[in-house]
């Protein structure tokens, strides 16, 4: 089983409409709506690819229920603390007139330490029985800073190799504890080290630069550049870039997508041509249709073996 933690959840919408207009009314064409954060968008990914998986996290109020019962009805099993507040929303718009995305993003509601230390003990608790632990997205106000760097010592005292995504102090303070693969995008990556990272050169230093930061020998970084593809600094030293010439118009949950490609890859004891070539097209997938991580098992195994993967000298 892959355990993911989602300490942020979301409901995720997405509203279609033929032209975005600034102050005005708009009627959307198409509207989607999803238990989201990155932590469920892996989660739900995760189940569609085949592999299964269990999701703890931290949910308030009525929309948290709704959360609750949306997982449970496509059969994610899940595990939740309940905070106060109400649990957040986001809102995707994607015009069709220039095929673009806006984004909004609430922060969570605050919460009490003692709720993320509730997250905390079940995550401990379910350790025993993963073959994987994936730390995904923010954390909510209130949250320890270092949160998710106590998970991933825990999850190494259990035996358990853990994936982080995130960003800020959230990912430096996870870095430090040793994850055994960090996955960010390029923009995560330029925060963290105040330069660019946009081309594959600038990508590829940031990814060995966190395979160092994350200490002992057998870590992997990767760094995602969207529609250019994704570069890796494998846990042996090697480094390898990976692409695919297909990508849609719904960025939404990418990413998201792309780590759990990976992480079913490698549960399974793939090597890492396989996983890169999985988390590609699983995310290509994702693209090609709205809702955040919401995609076509067969579809995405058709685009992995498009994918183009290779080393880099």
């Amino acid at each position: 089983m892959i355990l993911c933690v989602a300490g942020n959840p979301s409901i995720d919408k997405l509203f279609v409409v033929d032209h975005l207009r600034p102050g005005e009314i708009h009627r959307p064409v198409d509207f989607v709506q999803v238990a989201g954060g990155k932590g469920l968008n892996v989660s739900r990914a995760v189940g569609t690819l085949g592999t299964d998986v269990r999701v703890v996290g931290v949910l308030g109020g009525h929309a948290g229920r709704w959360i609750e019962s949306a997982l449970a009805d496509e059969g994610v099993a899940g595990w939740f603390v309940w905070g106060p507040g109400e649990s957040r929303s986001s809102l995707s718009v994607f015009d069709k007139e220039t095929n673009t995305l806006t984004e909004f993003y609430e922060d969570g509601p605050p919460i009490q330490e003692s709720s993320w230390q509730g997250l905390e003990d079940a995550v401990r608790q379910f350790l025993p029985e993963s073959g994987w632990l994936t730390l995904s997205g923010s954390v909510p106000p209130g949250a320890p800073v270092h949160g998710y760097g106590r998970i991933i010592r825990a999850a190494r005292e259990a035996g358990v190799p853990s994936a982080l995504d995130a960003r800020g102090k959230a990912l430096a303070m996870g870095l430090a504890a040793g994850p055994d693969l960090v996955k960010v995008n390029v923009a995560e990556a330029a925060e963290l080290f105040g330069r660019p990272t946009d081309t594959e050169t600038g990508a590829l230093e940031a990814a060995r630069e966190m395979r160092r930061l994350a200490g002992a020998k057998g870590r992997a970084a990767l760094v995602t550049r969207g529609p250019d593809g994704v570069v890796l600094a494998a846990p042996d030293g090697s480094d390898w870039s990976g692409r695919l010439d297909a990508w849609g118009q719904f960025s939404t949950a990418c990413g998201d997508v792309f780590l759990a490609g990976i992480i079913s890859a490698l549960d399974g004891g793939a090597e890492w041509l396989e996983p890169l070539s999985l988390g590609l097209g699983a995310a290509a997938a994702n693209a090609e249709v709205p809702g955040a991580g919401d995609l076509d098992r067969a579809r995405a195994g058709e685009l992995a073996a498009r994918a183009e993967v290779k080393r880099v000298d």
